[in-house]
């Protein structure tokens, strides 16, 4: 036993000397923007996705110069919804293969043998898209280091915040 009781002392120390530490702040899990190339697309278009509190209202590529090209067109979808779950084979209601309609489940054998769970979620934030056409590839893929994109977020006149993020590298 006395082995062990020297060994416990340290680890309690340290434990005690964490006590008064604050816990990281964890990032904002409501906002993410991805951008990048389609994959497997040309790479004549910048993609980009964003989940935020706020809709995507313009979205800008701006060179080094000062020149700038407008996103052409961005869809924008409120708190979407999908749906979760499980789903059988034989199905009634998902397959029209197997025929029959709501009224099929009355004439199943063992309707507890087709049970499934299913339920539905909603993302309680937007998601917007869109793409910047390039308007010289070649060009890009030499500089695309001085090249930044410009979001702005919301709808004016209420709260409306702009972000600029580097462009991302051109795939090989």
């Amino acid at each position: 036993m006395r082995p062990v009781l020297p060994a416990l002392v340290p680890l309690l120390l340290i434990a005690g000397c964490d006590a008064g530490a604050l816990p990281p702040e964890p990032p904002e899990a409501n906002q993410q923007v991805r951008v990048g190339f389609p994959r497997g697309g040309l790479v004549d278009a910048i993609a980009i996705d964003a989940i935020d509190r706020l809709p995507l209202r313009a979205a800008e590529l701006v060179a080094a110069d000062g020149t700038t090209v407008r996103a052409s067109n961005i869809d924008v979808t409120a708190s979407p919804t999908f749906a979760t779950g499980q789903w059988v084979a034989g199905d009634p209601w998902r397959n029209a293969l197997t025929g029959g309609g709501p009224a099929a489940v009355l004439t199943m054998p063992n309707a507890q043998a087709g049970a499934a769970l299913q339920g539905r979620e909603q993302l309680l934030a937007t998601v917007s898209n869109t793409e910047i056409a390039l308007p010289d590839p070649v060009a890009y893929r030499r500089d695309w280091r001085k090249y930044r994109i410009r979001l702005t977020f919301g709808t004016p006149p209420g709260e409306s915040e702009t972000r600029v993020i580097a462009a991302p590298e051109p795939p090989p």
